[in-house]
């Protein structure tokens, strides 16, 4: 599943590629990527003849601004990619493929296709009069972003203070942080030097100073990089990240510590997959 160094770099190619995109016509191919009230009929009629316009993240949301041709806001385009959606922007006339699910046609002809192989991606119109997080009920559960004010090592002593849990689980909790899945999970785990099957209420400060300067180095890496190439995941223009070529944990599951040369375990932790050097991260 997309994280959210690859959902920032789709935010990203979107805002940039899609500049004054205005959308003339929608085909909707599988009604179940419509998550919105209404179905693909309401999602037709009120996004059709719209300007996309900024794009934001939340989590690993993508919401986009709808615009009337005056310029006046229409609501919000908001899409979750789920485990293999993706975008590509057509600039010519091709027929799409058998995993295309939802495709926005511009007047200049070019087109935005999403393409999903596992068809679990959702998308929702949000109407300008309503709030996001009361039509996409996920948002409302998100924790702070990691980049936010609201993300520090104090938010989390408090957070995780009375919790049993797995520092693992907690970071693949939303509630906690927003964004973070097993790939950022396991490789922030391993450059803060913990591990992963730590109670999280067993923190102390100091470890938990060190997970949150991991965590945004991490991923400040990963978003330099493009994402990740461990996923299904390309960006606009058909490209998958970097970041994967230079993970230090995560598939290395066998492989030699690249620190210690200690062998790296593989662990299901709360259901996922989980790689860590148990010389590294005692």
């Amino acid at each position: 599943m997309p994280e959210l160094p690859e959902v920032e770099t789709v935010r990203k190619g979107l805002e940039k590629l899609l500049n004054n995109f205005y959308i003339t016509k929608i085909d909707v191919l599988k009604e179940r990527s419509i998550a919105s009230i209404g179905g693909s009929k309401t999602f037709i009629q009120n996004i059709e003849n719209s300007y996309l316009g900024n794009w934001e993240r939340r989590g690993k949301y993508l919401i986009g601004s709808l615009n009337t041709i005056n310029k006046n806001s229409k609501g919000f385009l908001v899409v979750h990619l789920r485990m293999t959606g993706q975008f590509k922007l057509i600039n010519k006339q091709t027929l799409p493929c058998t995993h295309t699910r939802v495709r926005f046609f511009e007047k200049s002809g070019k087109e935005l296709r999403f393409i999903d192989i596992r068809n679990f991606g959702q998308m929702w119109y949000v109407p300008y009069k309503k709030s996001i997080k009361d039509i996409v009920s996920g948002i409302k559960r998100l924790g702070p972003e990691p980049f936010s004010q609201d993300f520090n090592s104090c938010y989390l002593e408090k957070y995780l203070k009375h919790k049993k849990r797995s520092i693992k689980s907690a970071l693949l909790d939303q509630s906690t942080v927003a964004g973070i899945g097993n790939i950022y999970a396991d490789e922030t785990l391993f450059d803060a030097g913990i591990n992963p099957k730590t109670e999280s209420r067993n923190l102390k400060k100091d470890d938990l100073n060190r997970l949150c300067r991991s965590l945004l180095k991490i991923l400040k890496i990963s978003i330099g990089e493009g994402g990740t190439t461990f996923s299904d995941f390309r960006d606009l223009e058909g490209i998958n990240g970097n970041y994967g070529g230079q993970a230090w944990v995560y598939r290395r599951g066998g492989k030699r510590c690249r620190k210690c040369e200690t062998k790296i375990l593989r662990e299901k932790i709360c259901g996922r997959s989980t790689h860590w050097c148990p010389n590294c991260q005692k």
